[in-house]
């Protein structure tokens, strides 16, 4: 690989990232049937790809600027809300207080895409005017929240998609 180009891997995931920003950005424009399937078609492609990203062992001045701010997250998350509707509350067991807790944790479809649409929305945002390495770098951050964080996230919500979407088996008319 030569030091001044993305890998393909790196360009394919920062295609994705872009397109499910743009997806959810334009939620109000879709149903949620539109939606459901979109999701479904979209984040098991985004897990691949980040699986397969190279690590950056080495971090210097670059990171991943914090560019969406709370009330920007709280339309996209509302917008969600008000999409999934009645169905956009699910029962989470991969939740850390899940151990602790004698009761069912409720968690949300709306705010788990919200959450993720943060992460993407960061990075695109962070990786503008940097040069070859910076970005590598930015990347590779990204990947190691992905293990830390969101990809647990990606992996609940696309859970709960799925078992919406099987809930109503007509979504699957759109695959």
């Amino acid at each position: 690989m030569e030091n001044d180009k993305l890998s393909p891997t790196s360009l394919a995931f920062i295609a994705l990232a872009n397109e499910y920003c743009q997806l959810v950005e334009n939620s109000a424009d879709h149903g949620r049937e539109n939606m459901v399937v979109s999701l479904l078609k979209l984040l098991p492609r985004i897990y691949i790809t980040v699986v397969d990203l190279e690590p950056s062992l080495e971090y210097f001045d670059s990171f991943i600027s914090q560019s969406l701010d709370e009330p920007a997250y709280d339309v996209v998350r509302s917008n969600l809300s008000a999409l999934m509707g009645e169905d956009d509350v699910y029962l989470e067991v991969f939740v850390e207080d899940m151990k602790y807790s004698e009761t069912p944790i409720a968690t949300s479809i709306s705010e788990n895409l919200a959450d993720l649409y943060q992460e993407f929305y960061n990075l695109v945002a962070s990786l503008r005017d940097l040069n070859t390495e910076e970005q590598r770098e930015i990347l590779g951050m990204c990947k190691e929240n992905f293990v830390e964080y969101w990809g647990q996230t990606l992996c609940n919500v696309l859970r709960a998609l799925h078992s919406l979407s099987v809930t109503h088996r007509d979504y699957y008319e759109n695959f």
